[in-house]
């Protein structure tokens, strides 16, 4: 009576099955695949590439794949790798990791530090550095592939894989959605990622229910005018005025305009216009970047952009014909917003593998990550995004001690604790797989 009482128990929970901890076999496989992607991550980042020319590094992670035994496809949509491990009935389980490096010339002063310099899309020649910690994301997503490629013993389903090219400029994941990833490959019932966070201690994660990173859209206000010589203001309408009249009034749309429990930012970024001190321009241009978590909030704030911007030019005596031109880019960076069970379950399955006192309940961030993408489509997957800790609890202290904070995410300084980082990424994503497949 007290087994069949404990099977009910079993079955009643959230995941299928949560062990108590993971087996020999697993903890022996993750601790040498860990010191294996130690040496590939090491690589990775000093042989960065630049979003959309993730050329050798998707030949690697293709070469990972195929040695784990998955069935691989190359130049999905571009750089994007795909690979597919099926292991019996079980849930199809996604996990991807994001491939490009950034524009930065690294500072670190690391045996393997950066030296590349690469063409990025304006012709220039620019210094490429792994700033964002994706180097780290490849090795635990491949030492995880290698663990439970391993070990098919432990776990049953299937593992839908994907390297994700061109990240940074928010364009892999869409390419991949729009080439078929959810209808020419087994489809999701769950997705999963990790992203570094250099604020969380190495052998950490943090998890967030709901938003964790904000959509992104980009605007752009052209504002025309008058022109004519600066010594003669009255005989003009003045663009400058006009713009900088705007910049201002648009910082009372999040303060004014939305709940404050409505996150939202609205910043201008760049703004430009005339040419010489003494001639009043014909038009300024103003570029906006904006942050938000909701359909309805991103909407409020375009509609006060324009409004704003239409007031702000008529207070300043311009036609009807010559108002402010707002223009929204078409590409779009949906907000990240982690399932509510999934994170649950996760939560559970990593208590018992890194132990609670590990896992950090994270607040939502307002920058932006296209991993969204594969949570806002038709097929409506859950999605969970994972904060993995990335600075050792030695240099925490250091830093704290003069006040300082760790090098932030994109920083040229940032060095994060690579070889405690990826144990813990494959510890915690293999236990993910585990789980979730309830073994």
């Amino acid at each position: 009576m007290k087994l069949k009482q404990a099977l009910i128990l079993l079955f009643m929970t959230n995941i299928p099955a949560v062990f108590a901890q993971l087996s020999p076999a697993v903890e022996l496989e993750i601790k040498k695949q860990s010191k294996e992607m130690v040496a590939l991550c090491k690589d990775l980042h000093q042989h960065p590439e630049l979003s959309l020319k993730e050329f050798e590094t998707s030949k690697k992670m293709a070469a990972e794949l195929r040695k784990a035994g998955f069935v691989v496809t190359e130049n999905f949509g571009g750089n994007n790798v795909v690979g597919v491990l099926k292991n019996g009935e079980g849930p199809v389980i996604m996990l991807r990791t994001d491939m490009d490096a950034l524009p930065v010339e690294e500072k670190t002063n690391l045996p393997f530090a950066s030296t590349i310099k690469s063409e990025n899309s304006n012709g220039e020649e620019v210094a490429v550095m792994h700033a964002c910690g994706h180097d780290i994301h490849m090795s635990v997503w491949a030492g995880t592939i290698h663990t439970l490629a391993a070990l098919k013993n432990e776990w049953k389903g299937t593992l839908l894989v994907i390297a994700q090219q061109a990240e940074e400029i928010s364009g892999g994941a869409g390419l991949a959605i729009e080439n078929g990833l959810f209808t020419k490959f087994p489809k999701p019932d769950c997705s999963l990622a990790f992203h570094i966070n250099p604020e969380l201690e190495s052998g950490t994660i943090g998890l967030t229910g709901g938003p964790i990173f904000a959509g992104v859209k980009t605007a752009r206000i052209k504002v025309f005018g008058k022109g004519g010589h600066g010594a003669y203001p009255e005989k003009c309408i003045d663009p400058i005025v006009i713009a900088s009249r705007i910049v201002l009034d648009l910082q009372t749309i999040v303060s004014r305009e939305l709940s404050p429990l409505e996150p939202a930012v609205v910043t201008v970024g760049s703004i430009h216009g005339g040419t010489r001190p003494n001639i009043i321009p014909d038009e300024v241009d103003l570029e906006l970047t904006l942050r938000y978590y909701s359909d309805d909030t991103i909407e409020k704030v375009i509609a006060a952009i324009g409004r704003i911007s239409k007031s702000a030019a008529q207070m300043a005596g311009m036609p009807d014909d010559k108002l402010p031109v707002v223009t929204i880019e078409n590409a779009e960076t949906p907000p990240v917003i982690n399932n509510e069970k999934l994170v649950a379950d996760l939560k559970t399955i990593a208590e018992k593998t890194i132990g609670e006192q590990n896992i950090i309940s994270t607040t939502p961030a307002m920058v932006g990550e296209d991993f969204g993408k594969y949570g806002k489509t038709p097929e409506n997957i859950p999605i969970c995004l994972i904060w993995l800790g990335s600075t050792s609890s030695r240099l925490m202290k250091e830093l704290a001690a003069k006040g300082e904070k760790p090098a932030p995410l994109h920083s040229p300084f940032l060095a994060p604790d690579y070889e405690k980082t990826i144990e813990t990424g494959i510890r915690v994503m293999t236990g993910n797989v585990l789980g979730l497949s309830g073994r």
